[in-house]
C-alpha cells in the first residue's frame, strides 16, 4: 500500500465522526510499521480523545519506528480539553508523520509540524490534501472567520419553482431526497429558515430517519418583528435541540417575553432597515459553536444570503416536473435587478441521480 492508501483510510476513519465532533474537525489516525496497519483511532466527539492519541494508546509499544498517518497537522496548543497530540507522538517514537493538510486553526497551523520536527520526526504534507480540505471545510470555516459554513438547500422543479402560484411546495422532490435532507439536517449543527417560512409551511425542521436515531439541529428563524405565531409548531417540539428566533429592537419587550416564556432563545441583533444584519446574525451564531448551518430559507432569505457573500455551498435537488407561473415562487427571490455579469457563479459542480431527482452540489465562488 502507498501513502495515498493509508491516508485514504485515514480520511474513511475521519468521516465516522460526521455530525458528532462539533466544533473540532473531524479526525483520522492510522499507525504503519513493516507495512503492516498496527493501531487505527478517530476523534469521536468534542472532549474526547483525539485520534493520534486513539491509535497511540492502541499501538503500544509498536508505534516506536512506525509511520503516523493523520488527515489534519497533530495539535500542538494547550488551551483545550485534551493534552497535545504533538507531546504523545514524540513521547511514543513515531519516526515518521504523514498529515493531509496543516491545520487551518491560526493557533496551530504550522507550529505542531515544526514541533515534531525539532524532534526528530520526518514529516510529509499533502497527501490527498485535496481530499481533506473538502472533509473539515465546515471547521476551516469557522475557525477562521468565526461564522458558521453555510450550505444553502433548495428542493425545486426543472423551471425553478419551490412553490406553485398557490403555494403549494409538498411535496416537489420525491421520496429519496427528502430523505437526503434529514440526513442533511442530522449532520448539521443548525438549520435556518426565515419567518415566511414559518408561516407559509408551519416546519419542524427536525431530523427525521427512517431506522435509526438522528440528531436533531438547533432551529433558527429570521423573524425582525417577532412575527411568529405562538401556537407554531416549532415552538412546541419534543426535541434535544433548542429553537432561536433572531429578531431586532423593533420587537417588544413583551413579544420577547412571550416567545421565551414559549421555550424559545431569542436573540437581538443589530438591524439594517428594519431587518436582521444576517452577517452580524452569522458572527453571533459562531460564537455560540455553530459551525455547520443548514440554509432552507425561502426566496427572500435566500437572495440576502447569497447578496451578503454569507453561502458557501448550494445543494439543489431538481424534481422532474414543470411548474410555470409567473408568479410561481422561485428559489432565489430579491428586489435588486442584477445583470447577468454579476451572477452568482459556482464552482466544483458535482451531479448525480437521487431516486427520481437530480442531486446538484457546487460552491460559490
Amino acid at each position: 500500500m502507498t501513502d495515498q492508501d493509508y491516508m485514504k483510510l485515514a480520511l474513511e476513519l475521519a468521516e465516522r465522526g460526521r455530525g458528532k465532533t462539533r466544533p473540532n474537525p473531524m479526525v483520522g489516525a492510522v499507525i504503519v510499521k513493516n507495512s503492516r496497519i498496527v493501531a487505527t483511532g478517530y476523534h469521536r466527539k468534542a472532549g474526547r480523545p483525539h485520534a493520534e492519541a486513539i491509535a497511540l494508546a492502541s499501538a503500544g509499544p509498536k508505534a516506536k519506528g512506525a509511520t503516523l498517518y493523520v488527515n489534519l497537522e497533530p495539535c500542538c496548543h494547550t488551551d483545550k480539553r485534551t493534552p497535545p497530540c504533538t507531546k504523545a507522538i514524540i513521547a511514543s517514537g513515531i519516526k515518521r508523520v504523514v498529515a493531509a493538510m496543516k491545520d487551518p486553526n491560526p493557533k496551530v497551523t504550522g507550529r505542531g509540524i515544526r514541533e515534531l520536527i525539532r524532534a526528530g520526526i520526518k514529516v510529509q504534507t499533502g497527501v490527498l490534501r485535496s481530499e481533506a480540505g473538502h472533509l473539515n471545510e465546515v471547521f476551516a470555516r469557522w475557525i477562521t472567520t468565526g461564522g458558521p459554513f453555510v450550505t444553502m438547500k433548495v428542493a425545486a422543479s426543472l423551471d425553478g419553482k419551490i412553490a406553485s402560484a398557490t403555494g403549494e411546495s409538498r411535496w416537489i422532490s420525491g421520496k429519496k431526497s427528502r430523505a437526503y435532507v434529514h440526513q442533511l439536517r442530522s449532520e448539521a449543527d443548525a438549520v435556518m429558515v426565515g419567518i415566511g417560512t414559518v408561516l407559509a409551511d408551519d416546519p419542524r425542521l427536525t431530523a427525521r430517519l427512517a431506522g435509526k436515531k438522528g440528531y436533531d439541529p438547533v432551529r433558527i428563524v429570521v423573524d425582525s418583528r417577532l412575527r411568529i405565531p405562538l401556537e407554531s409548531k416549532i415552538l412546541h417540539l419534543q426535541s434535544s435541540a433548542g429553537t432561536v428566533l433572531a429578531t431586532t429592537k423593533l420587537a417588544s419587550d413583551e413579544r420577547i417575553r412571550e416567545i421565551e416564556k414559549a421555550g424559545a432563545e431569542v436573540l437581538v441583533i443589530e438591524d439594517t432597515n428594519g431587518r436582521v444584519n444576517l452577517a452580524a446574525l452569522m458572527k453571533e451564531l459562531g460564537r455560540m459553536d455553530i459551525t455547520n448551518l443548514l440554509l432552507e430559507g425561502g426566496p427572500e432569505l435566500n437572495a440576502s444570503m447569497l447578496c451578503e457573500g454569507l453561502v458557501d455551498k448550494a445543494i439543489f435537488l431538481i424534481a422532474p416536473k414543470i411548474i410555470g407561473g409567473q408568479n410561481a415562487k422561485s428559489a432565489v427571490g430579491g428586489q435588486i435587478a442584477r445583470p447577468l455579469s454579476e451572477a452568482f457563479n459556482l464552482t466544483d459542480l458535482l451531479a448525480s441521480r437521487l431516486g427520481e431527482d437530480l442531486l446538484i452540489q457546487a460552491y460559490l465562488k
